[in-house]
């Protein structure tokens, strides 16, 4: 099929990327635009000058860092849709996130249409057969980050903060009553059968998860149910229409704290990982409440997944956003340290 000739337009953005030292094509340009990750080109321009606006010259050109033949730039491309803001670009936030939530059912071969609702004996165990499958053929993650992080610090004499909760979030018997969460929400786990998987594998102080319990127990006597609260109190159904009804700005404004959170994040960990700049991280609820369960992501299918989660937590768990916006204070005032001195190091 004969291309359309390049534009003006395209020439002169595609120009403007090459003397930052990038390329893109009018190709390209038409892909990025097609994907809603650049604006049409009507709006290219500064209406009164007539010259390429400034904004989407940083854009095209950080879309050219980004792309790799052969390679998407994953939940990357949501934080575009997110600052843009606009309908089509919320809606297709919620395609993505909708979409990222089923995986887990997908690589099962499971469909959300597929989980019967009720309580039912029959719809009960349909549920629990549901979560066995997506266990099937699953892979188990020994130590977490955490886990890593501090194998390698006593090995090298170094002291990290105490553990708070768990010793692994990804500890096969977690993941076993996960499972059944996903499919069939809080319904379909008993309070005892949390209680016990948590504390198998509880390394945080034992009075934690003891006030933790209690608080529950004094809940039922009032004919409060805590369990839900929770983000997954009605599994993957529930957190589909979570995104389906979730108001668009404060979607894209989760998407954006989400994905700048995890970006620096990453820039922190990848640029100066020493026991200080730890011990920084680690001495923060946050450490185990979002980088262990979804801090770290990657531009793939798990890192979809991790932002998701950080998501579905900012939008449902009370006070989570903003400890995260706290959290990122902290982050950015480590990053403002490293680049004070010319060696990284903070003054």
């Amino acid at each position: 099929m004969t291309r359309t000739p390049p534009t003006a337009a395209e020439l002169a953005l595609a120009a403007e990327v090459s003397s930052c030292g990038l390329t893109a094509t009018p190709h390209q340009l038409e892909r990025w635009r097609a994907k809603r990750w650049l604006a049409p080109t009507d709006q290219w321009t500064d209406p009164t000058t007539s010259a390429l606006r400034p904004d989407i010259v940083h854009r095209a050109a950080w879309l050219a860092v980004l792309s790799r033949p052969g390679r998407g730039i994953s939940w990357i491309g949501w934080t575009f849709w997110a600052i843009d803001a606009t309908e089509q670009t919320a809606a297709l936030l919620r395609q993505a996130l909708i979409r990222t939530i089923q995986l887990p059912l997908r690589q099962a071969g499971i469909t959300l249409a597929q989980i019967p609702q009720g309580d039912s004996d029959t719809a009960f165990e349909a549920r629990q057969d549901l979560a066995a499958r997506m266990l099937q053929g699953r892979r188990a993650i020994g130590r977490d980050l955490d886990g890593l992080l501090r194998d390698h610090a006593a090995t090298a004499g170094i002291a990290l903060p105490e553990p708070r909760t768990v010793s692994n979030p990804f500890d096969a018997t977690l993941v076993r009553i996960g499972a059944r969460l996903l499919t069939g929400g809080m319904a379909d786990v008993s309070p005892e059968e949390l209680t016990d998987a948590w504390r198998s594998v509880w390394t945080g102080p034992p009075e934690q998860l003891d006030r933790i319990t209690a608080a529950h127990l004094a809940a039922d006597k009032t004919g409060t149910d805590l369990r839900t609260l929770s983000p997954l109190a009605y599994g993957l159904p529930g957190l589909a229409r979570v995104f389906e009804q979730a108001d668009a700005r404060l979607l894209c404004e989760a998407v954006r704290a989400c994905t700048k959170a995890s970006s620096t994040l990453m820039k922190l960990l990848l640029e100066r990982a020493d026991a200080e700049m730890l011990t920084e991280l680690m001495d923060d609820v946050m450490w185990d409440q979002w980088v262990r369960a979804g801090g770290i992501a990657p531009a793939s299918r798990l890192g979809e997944a991790a932002i998701t989660l950080s998501i579905v937590q900012y939008l449902l768990v009370p006070g989570w956003a903003e400890d995260l916006h706290r959290y990122q204070d902290r982050m950015d005032r480590l990053l403002a340290a490293l680049a004070a001195t010319p060696d990284g190091r903070p003054v």
